[in-house]
């Protein structure tokens, strides 16, 4: 394994937009022991995210990102010093020992620059922009993230991982320059800028037509070229799981008869569970393989990923019954409510990569692998079964005479080759991966980063969500009415607005976009499912707080960054679907729904508009607009509205949620509840179910079945 997180620089018509993320070779955060006194301490001991503090106690003079602090540079004529990165990066970590820690460099960094330490997850915004500037200055990119940049915060310079050497060497080159030819940077300094904001340019399209599902049908095909049809995903290594595209593909397959691209999910989420991506032991996914199998992950745990997974698999079991499905979904949220979950009903950001192994050293995936010696001791005469059902053999061989456990076969496979029946199978599986679980809780444990982001857990929120809809566990519920709770509680203002972080008790940092559109979502799904009006109150709020504070009228567009954010270089438009979708897209889907619910609004038309300022991307770029894309099915197919009124709405709405409607959304009350839909159909002792499409209603009908055949008939 080597190289650095490495992105794919896509070029476009008039922009450049980064496409699915970046390789990566992490070994994690560098565990250390807490000291009593320590030789330095600067700005970040005030901070509360684990990876600034990390570096509190550096001989570099550190800040946070503060607007304070950019004035001071203008003030004291100092170039800006940024470097980015996260709690579980290897290399963030392998130069802050090689450089940040030693004492050399931190004069030169400390006499010449302001120098400013980012967690990108709490600071999404202002890595996005220095990612895209080192994007065009070198062509790739990754973390940390280095930038040189003017006090103003125009980037000049910019580099990842680097040794000691190669940065001194790099700085004082920077420093002459910025001493002697002053007009020289600054002249590159505002071309770079002008790219910056060049190549995120939405054009406001107002003479085109909507994608329509011949054209659609033309992006899918040109897509699908790149299917791996045996190992499921893409055609490449890495490859990361991005659920937004399976998601899209299951939606679009259902509701327009393609078996065969059904059949390519099937084969796509049966691999990743398959996999070594998949804890087989603990739970939960590992954020992505290095290798076209689904096999050897960077074992990295993060929220954002078994999130949105939970959902896909849930949605994926309510299509096809899939018990592989079902088992997967309840080990991952297992997982996070054993590994992740805080006792206020929030959920920690991510697991290290790596641990300590048994020597003491750190070691990426120590925590999780096994050797055969260790396999055939603990797991005794049932080893040989164990033994062909995860491969420990030269397919699950990974280095170093390590397994990463995977599957290759069904349970019937294995059950008929040791003549056993599959009930069997799966009692000895399940037994030895507990003897397992109880070995690997004696080993050092990944280190967690506990912070609580709330885009983050409005992921989980919508999975858990899922999850009770389409499985039915009403524990599952629980769990995400004490996180929505939490968000309620700790995370929105009085005036709607929202909170990026909280850690320690306290919650900081003014949220962004992906905030309000996320949550906004997961409270739309709560409500679908609970029918408890204050849910739909919150969803609909916050995203009007987003229209009146992120909204650019220019482009039909929204921000990344509120108006009142003036201290970044520009105000992002984020459009690409990467592994979270991106927030215009889902602040798009939210906008066509809530239109569905208040179509007095203007909500669908804002949705169109959106919608036909990236279309153009579609046909080649389909993999980055996935999310987008099921707009086109919602705007070309029948959108369903589903009230359902009486004393019985709770069992009967409970009932038609069990079913994979994705072209939909529920409402229902007693009598009279918040929306149109409902006013005026009470019968006293009945419960009717009115199935509509922009308002106009067919025929009530008295059962859950009933209805789901008037949307799929």
């Amino acid at each position: 394994m080597g190289a650095f997180f490495m992105f794919q620089n896509v070029v476009m018509i008039k922009r450049i937009f980064l496409l699915t993320v970046l390789c990566s070779f992490t070994l994690g955060c560098t565990q250390k022991k807490e000291k009593v006194t320590h030789k330095y301490t600067n700005a970040l001991v005030n901070e509360t995210s684990p990876y600034l503090l990390q570096h509190a106690h550096n001989p570099v003079n550190w800040e946070a990102w503060r607007p304070e602090v950019l004035e001071r540079a203008k003030k004291e004529d100092k170039p800006l010093l940024i470097s980015i990165g996260y709690a579980s990066c290897h290399w963030c970590h392998v130069m802050e020992k090689e450089c940040f820690e030693d004492e050399e460099v931190a004069q030169m960094m400390n006499e010449n620059f302001i120098n400013i330490k980012i967690d990108r997850e709490e600071r999404p915004d202002v890595d996005q922009i220095y990612m895209d500037a080192i994007q065009m200055m070198s062509g790739n990119g990754g973390w940390p993230l280095n930038i040189v940049a003017l006090p103003d915060g125009r980037p000049f310079w910019g580099a990842t991982y680097l040794p000691k050497d190669n940065w001194i060497k790099s700085l004082t080159q920077l420093i002459d320059l910025y001493q002697k030819d002053r007009s020289r940077i600054n002249d590159y300094a505002s071309n770079l800028a002008n790219g910056i904001n060049a190549i995120n340019l939405v054009e406001h399209k107002s003479d085109s037509g909507l994608f329509n599902m011949e054209e659609l049908d033309g992006a899918v095909q040109n897509w699908s070229r790149h299917f791996d049809n045996f190992l499921g995903g893409h055609k490449r290594a890495p490859k990361f799981m991005m659920p937004s595209n399976w998601d899209f593909l299951m939606h679009y397959a259902q509701t327009n008869n393609k078996p065969e691209l059904m059949e390519q999910v099937d084969v796509t989420l049966t691999r990743m569970a398959y996999g070594g991506i998949f804890d087989h032991v603990g739970g939960g996914f590992s954020r992505y393989s290095v290798d076209a199998k689904w096999h050897v992950p960077h074992f990295e745990k993060m929220l954002y990923d078994n999130g949105p997974l939970t959902s896909l698999y849930a949605r994926a079991y309510a299509v096809t019954k899939n018990e592989l499905y079902n088992e997967t979904v309840k080990r991952t949220i297992a997982f996070v409510q054993e590994e992740l979950l805080d006792e206020n009903g929030g959920f920690y950001s991510s697991l290290d990569a790596d641990s300590l192994d048994e020597n003491g050293e750190l070691e990426e995936g120590a925590y999780y692998v096994w050797t055969q010696e260790q396999l055939q001791q603990l797991l005794g005469t049932d080893y040989e079964i164990f033994k062909d059902y995860f491969n420990i053999n030269s397919y699950g061989l990974w280095e170093h005479g390590n397994y990463v456990l995977i599957r290759d076969k069904d349970d019937g496979q294995i059950a008929d080759k040791h003549r056993i029946s599959v009930e069997e199978l799966k009692t000895k599986m399940k037994d030895a991966l507990l003897v397992l679980k109880h070995e690997r809780a004696k080993r050092s444990k990944p280190r967690l980063d506990d912070k609580i982001l709330t885009s983050w857990n409005g992921l989980m929120l919508s999975g858990l969500v899922d999850a009770y809809r389409y499985l039915g566990n009403e524990e599952y519920l629980e769990m995400a009415l004490k996180n929505a709770g939490f968000l309620e509680s700790e995370m929105i203002k009085e005036d709607h607005s929202l909170y990026r972080n909280h850690k320690d008790g306290k919650s900081d940092i003014d949220a962004f976009l992906e905030d309000y559109a996320i949550i906004s979502e997961a409270f739309l799904g709560l409500y679908e499912v609970t029918f408890d009006e204050k849910w739909l109150q919150h969803a609909r709020k916050l995203m009007e707080y987003a229209q009146v504070h992120f909204f650019d009228e220019k482009s039909g567009m929204f921000f990344f960054t509120p108006k009142s954010d003036t201290s970044l270089i520009r105000r992002s438009v984020e459009t690409v679907d990467k592994e979270i979708s991106s927030s215009n897209s889902i602040m798009a889907k939210n906008l066509l729904k809530f239109h569905k619910l208040f179509p007095n609004e203007g909500y669908g038309d804002m949705a169109k508009q959106m919608l036909k300022n990236v279309q153009g991307d579609f046909p080649e770029s389909a993999q980055g607009y996935a999310n987008w894309m099921n707009l086109v099915l919602f705007e070309n197919q029948n959108f369903y509205e589903i009230a359902v009124v009486g004393d019985n709405y709770k069992q009967l709405g409970k009932e038609i949620s069990h079913s994979y409607l994705p072209n939909s959304v529920l409402v229902g009350s007693k009598k009279d509840g918040p929306v149109e839909l409902l006013e005026n159909r009470y019968a006293e002792g009945e419960t009717f179910v009115y199935v509509c499409i922009e308002g106009a209603c067919k025929l009530p009908v008295r059962t859950a079945e009933e209805a789901v055949a008037l949307i799929k008939n």
